[in-house]
């Protein structure tokens, strides 16, 4: 078994190969002058069991281009199997026509990794589930529900608990967790005029004295959360929380959250966090590398992966 690990999140390579006591694969991840990427890999791979692990966050096309021709170099150093390991898949909110003459830029993406010579696919927390039927290729999506769960009973314990989905789209997630805890469900009905705005529109449920805990997927600019946290204080809520996967937090998110009624912005360490993240007064990270080294163990040992949720 050997670990690859690419520039978008190499403390979170390293961090997942110390956790299952073994060296990074020695390679270099290089540009050129014209910032072309070079990937040349300084140690026998071949018949091996790789992983390469690299979130296509921000820039999103520059860590792509990294996965893929890393994936190309193993292919063609003969490794026996590829498994790109993908916290954070990027593009994945294109997942379908959102109107006339629009991409499905989800799709294509699926198939350059698959094109690229990638046996499988171990990825986090997906925007929308069907992306796995974009791939020919088998994909394990993992779950930060788990995670989250701990994490809530760890710091909100005794207080009077609702679980909160920012929009319609992720009520599947928010009523997953909220029946481990135990706890009611509220949904937020907001409007989207174009992407990176919302309109908060209705809070469904009753909120009023207690303590809200909003959960989503992915957070970019902030928005959407913020609205929400403003709605649930204005309906009575003693407080509003979040939980999300993946910060990716673009241009002034940071500063939208810090200035917002949010106590507190729990994320994941699937991206690399910021100094502007490191710094902010009201958002923490967990981290998802014990869940992330105990699936690739698992893939490696050809044991089941879907029996970690159980």
């Amino acid at each position: 078994m050997k670990i690859v690990a690419c520039n978008s999140n190499r403390p979170l390579a390293e961090a997942v190969a110390a956790t299952l006591n073994l060296p990074l694969t020695r390679a270099s991840v290089r540009r050129f002058a014209d910032m072309e990427v070079f990937v040349e890999i300084h140690e026998n791979i071949r018949g091996e069991d790789v992983f390469v692990v690299q979130s296509t966050s921000y820039p999103a096309n520059d860590n792509l281009m990294e996965l893929l021709i890393t994936v190309d170099a193993l292919r063609r150093a003969s490794a026996r199997r590829i498994t790109a390991v993908i916290p954070y898949f990027g593009y994945a909110r294109q997942d379908r026509k959102s109107g006339s003459r629009t991409p499905i830029s989800a799709k294509l993406v699926a198939n350059l990794i698959t094109e690229a010579g990638v046996n499988r696919v171990l990825t986090m927390d997906l925007h929308a589930g069907q992306i796995q039927g974009f791939f020919d290729i088998p994909v394990d999506n993992l779950y930060a529900a788990p995670l989250f769960n701990r994490d809530i009973q760890e710091h909100y314990q005794g207080r009077d608990l609702i679980i909160v989905s920012p929009d319609v789209g992720g009520v599947l997630r928010a009523r997953q967790i909220a029946t481990r805890l135990n706890c009611d469900l509220a949904i937020i009905d907001k409007r989207r005029d174009r992407a990176g705005t919302s309109e908060v529109m209705n809070v469904i449920g009753d909120v009023a004295g207690r303590h809200c805990i909003i959960v989503d997927d992915i957070v970019d600019s902030g928005g959407t959360l913020c609205n929400a946290a403003v709605a649930l204080i204005a309906d009575g809520a003693v407080s509003a929380s979040v939980y999300v996967t993946h910060g990716v937090l673009s241009g002034g998110a940071i500063a939208r959250i810090t200035s917002s009624p949010i106590e507190m912005a729990v994320i994941t360490d699937s991206i690399l966090a910021t100094e502007a993240v490191r710094l902010a007064r009201n958002v923490r990270q967990i981290t998802i590398v014990p869940l992330l080294a105990e699936a690739m163990r698992r893939i490696h040992v050809e044991s089941s992966v879907s029996s970690l949720f159980d």
